[in-house]
């Protein structure tokens, strides 16, 4: 942008539309596909406030493509000027998303402070933790103080409470000075309950789906609404140096045009990551366990970098923990982990219980590689979507939370791990928010207490969402990290990654080349990494078995184990990576 800006706004179905800025309202002209413009040489420079009026309602409403809300989701916009921030990261060459560890955080929770200045003063954990990549929650204006972030109803403009967006770029900034990439979580699927004022500027909603209204992607007036999608995120990789966005629930995307939006929106990525010259992913959250997803473009596919493989999740999860209810209960048997590790999702076109139907399709495992699908103990659904947001810590031991860690940072599949789990934080992660209107507060409070009396969960286990200190119980503790046993989780964890960069063969991504072993309890599993054998003992009694070819020396392990004439013996509850 440049030192002045000059305004335009999409608002098809009006007959008035008029600029509010310097204390005057100017009437706007309508131009061509429904924008509206003022008349010749009106701008305004940065820091100037400014509102749409339409027709002859009185009340101002926020621009739809604001880059910056100081006084909130419904306040008046404010003019950014992206040149003006002074970037420090000009020899920053990017980061390939095959090859790297992930870490989840929300910026609101990551501190006591909720700010990105706050979570800059931590990136040297992450640094010296070893990951390659930071994958930020939400920013996006959201109605209230704090929240999860997939409310936002201004998608370009940074949540002022966690700084604004000189902020977010100072955080950008820090993270490339230490080698870390940054992902952004964006949400296209849906706009949250409180300042969603699109509607009236045009026809952007088409229906609804489980979080709210949805967009008009095929409809009539769509362009201009697949503009506003790619537009923004593009601005996103672009004025903010981002290096890839994680896309929310694309499977909530309703889009029948013959290109789909992801595909769309993937090529014109592609085209920026020329310009840039350094790689830019996306990663997709999709519940549909389609490959096609994952496919590359020329060979029918989306063309996504990568999505979130929730069955990979689930397999672990039960595994560890013993839960079988609601989605759980298709990974109760045996080989449900075994088989999920080795051909990515347990539902391949097979009957899934949850839905009541059959569901996905298989993996071609000789041409898609593992690092196209993200490998996860926890993430902010699977810990913040449980009634008391409580992490796995709390009710595994170290020793299988150590196994955990080992199958998924050993594994061929992008590991990604969630703020706090590298140290097994003892503090909860719990869904809140802030609303500012009562009856919207009553109505999310009392619909998440049904929807968890309906798991199994009573209303007294549930936290108020809409209470201060339930966000505050969220918020990391950093002083944990000293005391046992954290210490000894964050030094494994320390050691894993260091042994998946210092041993290629446990980074390789060819599912071709991987092989997984188990024995007919599911409870004894060895992982084929090249020359390495990781053999993972999840049963409470120390136990034996043999390995394919001989054992030279253990590489790794979590308590002491020992190599036999023709395996490997293994305390209860531990892993071993072994050289063969």
């Amino acid at each position: 942008m440049n030192a002045t800006h000059s305004f335009s706004v999409w608002a098809p179905g009006r007959d008035r539309v008029r600029l509010r800025t310097g204390g005057a309202d100017r009437d706007m002209a309508r131009g061509e596909r429904g924008w509206w413009h003022p008349e010749p040489g009106t701008a305004a420079v940065p820091g100037t406030d400014y509102a749409y009026l339409l027709d002859d309602d009185p009340t101002p409403l926020p621009d739809p493509r604001s880059l910056w809300q100081p006084s909130g989701v419904h306040g008046p916009s404010r003019v950014y000027d992206h040149a003006a921030f002074e970037w420090t990261d000009g020899g920053w060459t990017g980061r390939a998303l095959a090859g790297s560890v992930l870490y989840e955080l929300h910026v609101g929770t990551f501190t006591a402070e909720g700010t990105f200045d706050a979570a800059r003063t931590r990136l040297d954990h992450l640094a010296d933790l070893g990951v390659d990549m930071v994958e930020v929650m939400p920013v996006n204006a959201f109605d209230g103080v704090h929240g999860w972030g997939y409310d936002g109803v201004l998608w370009g403009a940074v949540h002022q409470r966690y700084g604004g967006p000189d902020a977010f770029k100072r955080f950008v900034d820090a993270c490339h000075a230490r080698g870390l990439g940054v992902l952004l979580d964006v949400v296209y699927n849906h706009l949250g309950p409180s300042g969603c004022y699109l509607p009236r500027f045009g026809p952007y909603l088409h229906g609804a789906n489980a979080w709210g209204p949805a967009l008009n992607l095929d409809g009539p007036g769509s362009d201009e609404v697949r503009r506003y999608v790619i537009d923004n995120a593009l601005g996103w990789l672009r004025d903010f140096h981002l290096d890839g966005l994680r896309l929310d629930a694309v499977h909530a995307l309703v889009d029948r045009r013959a290109t789909h939006l992801l595909t769309e929106l993937s090529a014109e990525a592609d085209a920026l990551a020329a310009r840039v010259r350094r790689p830019l992913s996306l990663i997709a959250e999709s519940d549909l366990n389609d490959p096609a997803m994952v496919t590359a473009r020329e060979a029918g596919g989306h063309g996504m970098t990568a999505q979130w493989a929730d069955d990979l999740h689930h397999g672990l999860h039960a595994a560890l923990t013993g839960e079988r209810q609601g989605y759980y209960a298709d990974f109760a048997t045996p080989q449900a982990l075994p088989v999920t590790l080795r051909r990515v999702f347990l539902h391949a076109g097979t009957w899934s219980s949850f839905r009541g139907r059959h569901h996905g399709a298989p993996v071609d495992t000789r041409v898609i590689p593992g690092s196209r699908f993200l490998c996860y103990l926890q993430n902010h659904d699977q810990v913040g979507n449980r009634a008391a947001g409580d992490r796995l810590s709390a009710t595994v031991t170290p020793g299988l939370l150590a196994c955990g860690a080992a199958l998924m940072l050993c594994s061929p599949y992008t590991p990604m791990l969630f703020m706090g789990e590298e140290w097994a934080a003892g503090t909860p992660w719990c869904y809140f928010a802030s609303f500012t209107d009562p009856g919207l507060a009553d109505a999310v409070r009392n619909g998440r207490r049904r929807e968890f009396a309906a798991h199994g969960w009573g209303s007294t286990e549930v936290p108020d969402p809409m209470a201060g200190s339930t966000r505050d119980r969220s918020v990391l503790c950093w002083e944990e990290r000293d005391r046992e046993p954290h210490r000894s989780v964050l030094r494994l964890y320390r050691d894993l990654i260091a042994a998946r960069r210092a041993h290629p063969d446990l980074a390789d991504p060819r599912l071709d080349r991987f092989a997984v072993a188990a024995d007919a309890d599911g409870r004894w599993l060895v992982l084929h990494r090249g020359r390495l054998r990781v053999v993972v003992n999840l049963r409470s009694l120390a136990s034996a078995g043999p390995l394919d070819r001989p054992g030279r020396e253990i590489v790794l392990a979590s308590r002491e184990a020992e190599l036999t004439a023709d395996g490997v013996r293994l305390p209860a509850e531990s892993f071993a990576i072994v050289a063969t």
